[in-house]
């Protein structure tokens, strides 16, 4: 087999045991790997507690991943959400994913519970479950520290280990697999952390084929203005969304009240360039290096945590935005689902926190101390019991990310329809509303954007299936990653072949989730953004979402995707699919 491994390393936690399975070729074939693998092997265990010994998690690499393909050091982490109950899997890359290729699988399953805290150490053929009990409590730099891992590796902190609903697995360079709360998953199963080093060479059946489909890929980045451009994603990082999404009055603030934070670029990239002189770092053989590091492990935190620890929150101090960011990923807690959470109980209280206060209050979070436990339930079920449900900017129970749907039509519809909750990069309609030039001016528009989210969502499950940066997605498209793919494989691919895998997999996560009691009732958004008008000026008006009309795309959507009116799939789905 080229580009696959072909195994499934299986441990029981719960028993102490690991074994080996054969994952079949026609598995592979119809859901590549990634989140397309992780996805499918959820199949008997959708329904099962995200906290159950049962629950598998999954660890899961794609077919480009090992080889030369540009952003293919990526794996998709994959189970049950905890804080969300949805199916859920958050993609990360660093070198965790490359070692773990090296080492000779496709795909980890952890299951059970270990009866203390361990580590899962992998090295090639030889896995070993390791006790670390002095390590339970640690944060995340002082966890690598200890174990100094030769090759990658995936962290839990306080957070996960404390069951936070929203805490992230963080490997050793700092990168997190985020959003869902997967990485309470991990605590929940006492495991503090998985290693995994290899040697093992990734064969391809075509080398001749891979180099050309690389060059054109390489030409294709080189030429991209959003990456490669002066003010890119290259030489900036993410941060450099700052000022873009400030110029196009849609960063939410204050708990998504306000959609302008004048004093966004004092923490925009520009600011943050003077004031830390950041050094780029990437993934494993990236081009593209979009991490902004400063010293020792500590990075500038992306776009997100920036915008949300600033607007969201009403603080312009950056070195507090940095600070929050950084504490968080030691910590191990998501950024975006901690800021929301605050930002809805502060807007209950009537008061704000400032900067100074964030530290000691993320570290109640982590730890479920104080009104931290509270905060660590997330947004939506925070503010049931405290008995304002409107405060929670959550769709699916998921926190929303740092754009304001008031802002792009398109991401307002994507929030609502994405498998995973309120997400931007299931569809990511960003890259037609606001990275375009010149700008889209139908961005205050509904018309067309069903299809479009849908032609997205399909692309974009595929390749978080191969696993890809979706930086790379800017740039190249499916006919890249078709040839990419046939000279790794030998099998042969074209971009619609791949667009069926990709509505495969989105279609089965939908399954899961209609299963688990999921409706059109959870796809919608928080009353504020029908109600309540955006901040307009400097010749642009931001009014309140027209709730007919987002209804109204959101049933075509339903119908182009050939769902019920409801958004219900067929109940025999999962029988016709391999």
């Amino acid at each position: 087999m080229t580009g696959w491994r072909g195994r499934l390393l299986s441990v029981d936690l719960s028993r102490q045991r690991i074994w080996m399975e054969d994952l079949p070729a026609d598995l592979l074939h119809s859901y590549l790997g990634g989140r397309g693998l992780g996805v499918r092997l959820m199949r008997d265990h959708y329904r099962t507690d995200p906290f159950a010994p049962e629950v598998p998690l999954f660890f899961s690499v794609g077919p480009l991943c090992g080889t030369l393909v540009p952003t293919s050091s990526r794996l998709s982490v994959v189970s049950r959400s905890p804080l969300t109950g949805a199916i859920h899997d958050s993609s990360c890359g660093g070198s965790f994913a490359w070692h773990l290729k090296a080492a000779g699988y496709d795909v980890v399953k952890i299951t059970g519970v270990s009866p203390e805290p361990v580590v899962l150490a992998i090295f090639g053929n030889k896995v070993e479950i390791k006790p670390v009990k002095h390590l339970w409590g640690a944060g995340v730099a002082k966890t690598v520290a200890a174990l100094n891992p030769a090759g990658g590796a995936a962290i839990i902190g306080p957070a996960g280990e404390n069951l936070v609903l929203y805490a992230n697995i963080v490997t050793g360079e700092g990168n997190s697999a985020g959003r869902g709360g997967l990485g309470a998953v991990m605590g929940a199963k006492r495991l503090k952390a998985v290693l995994v080093d290899g040697e093992r060479a990734v064969s391809v059946a075509d080398p001749v084929g891979l180099q050309r489909g690389i060059n054109d890929v390489m030409r294709l980045l080189n030429a991209s203005p959003v990456i490669f451009g002066n003010l890119g994603f290259s030489e900036f990082g993410t941060a450099a969304l700052i000022d873009l999404l400030t110029q196009r009055r849609m960063v939410p603030t204050k708990n998504f009240r306000e959609t302008h934070f004048a004093a966004a670029s004092r923490y925009a990239a520009p600011a943050l360039r003077r004031l830390y002189a950041p050094k780029k770092q990437g993934c494993h053989d990236c081009p593209i290096a979009c991490k902004k590091a400063l010293r020792g492990r500590q990075r500038l935190p992306e776009h997100g945590s920036l915008s949300h620890f600033g607007a969201l929150l009403g603080i312009s101090d950056p070195a507090s935005v940095v600070q929050s960011g950084q504490i968080c990923n030691d910590l191990g807690l998501d950024t975006l689902s901690a800021a929301v959470s605050i930002a809805a109980l502060s807007e209950a209280r009537g008061e704000f926190p400032s900067g100074e206060q964030l530290p000691d209050l993320l570290r109640l979070i982590a730890h479920r101390q104080g009104e931290g436990d509270l905060l660590a339930q997330g947004a939506q079920r925070m503010t049931a019991e405290l008995g304002c449900p409107q405060l929670a900017m959550t769709v699916k129970g998921l926190e929303l990310p740092a754009y304001d749907p008031r802002g792009a039509y398109g991401m307002a519809l994507a929030y609502a329809t994405s498998n995973r909750g309120g997400c931007h990069l299931r569809a990511y309609p960003s890259a037609h509303e606001i990275l375009r030039k010149p700008v889209a001016t139908d961005r205050f528009d509904f018309a067309g954007k069903a299809w479009m989210n849908i032609v997205a969502e399909n692309t974009n499950a595929a390749v978080d299936s191969l696993v890809a940066c979706r930086f790379t997605l800017m740039a190249a498209g499916l006919e890249e990653y078709a040839t990419l793919l046939s000279a790794a494989t030998g099998a042969d691919y074209t971009a619609a072949r791949l667009t069926t895998i990709g509505e495969r997999i989105w279609l089965t996560e939908r399954y899961y989730n209609q299963m688990n009691g999921f409706s059109s009732n959870d796809e919608t958004l928080p009353e504020r953004f029908f109600s309540e008008d955006g901040s307009s000026g400097d010749g642009l008006s931001v009014p309140a979402i027209d709730r007919k009309r987002f209804f109204e795309e959101r049933q075509r959507y339903y119908r182009l995707r050939k769902l019920d009116e409801r958004g219900q799939l067929r109940q025999d789905y999962l029988d016709t699919q391999p």
